[in-house]
């Protein structure tokens, strides 16, 4: 499955990566991802922009995990 998000926020695809579990997504202007078990999968790039959408991406994955326990 893959999923194309036009502008790029943060809450809105760890959302949908939290929702769907394992897929792909494509952010305009940044690139395309992987994701499995519910968090953004580090590519082979060594981008910086690359990195820190995972990371943060990855960051508000966790805060939806606790917020809802």
């Amino acid at each position: 499955m893959l999923r194309i998000f036009q502008v790029y926020r943060p809450m809105q695809i760890a959302k949908h990566v939290k929702n769907f579990f394992r897929g792909r997504i494509f952010i305009m202007g940044i690139g395309c991802f992987e994701f499995d078990y519910g968090r953004l999968i580090s590519p082979q790039s060594t981008d910086l922009k690359v990195l820190s959408v995972i990371s943060e991406v990855n960051k508000v994955i966790k805060v939806l995990s606790v917020s809802i326990v």
